[in-house]
C-alpha cells in the first residue's frame, strides 16, 4: 500500500511497530509515531523516509524545525 493509512486509531500500533521495527531506538520511535498517527491517521511506508506519502505525517516540526514524525 503506497501511504499507509489507518482508519482508526485502534490501528497506529500496529503500523508503529512495522515502521519502527528495525531501528536501535524503538521506545521513542514508537511514542512519536504514534503521537503522529494519532493526530494524521497515517504511517508512511517502510521502515525509513517515503515521509512525502503522509503530508500531515511529514510537515509536522518540532520548535527547532526538526522532523517530529520518525
Amino acid at each position: 500500500m503506497i501511504g499507509c493509512r489507518v482508519c482508526c486509531i485502534a490501528e497506529c500500533s500496529p503500523e508503529c511497530a512495522r515502521r519502527c521495527g528495525n531501528t536501535q531506538y524503538e521506545k521513542p520511535c514508537l511514542f512519536f509515531c504514534n503521537k503522529c498517527c494519532n493526530a494524521c491517521l497515517c504511517v508512511p511506508s517502510g521502515y525509513y523516509g517515503n515521509k512525502g506519502e503522509c503530508p500531515c505525517y511529514n510537515n509536522w516540526k518540532t520548535k527547532r524545525g526538526g522532523p517530529k514524525c520518525p
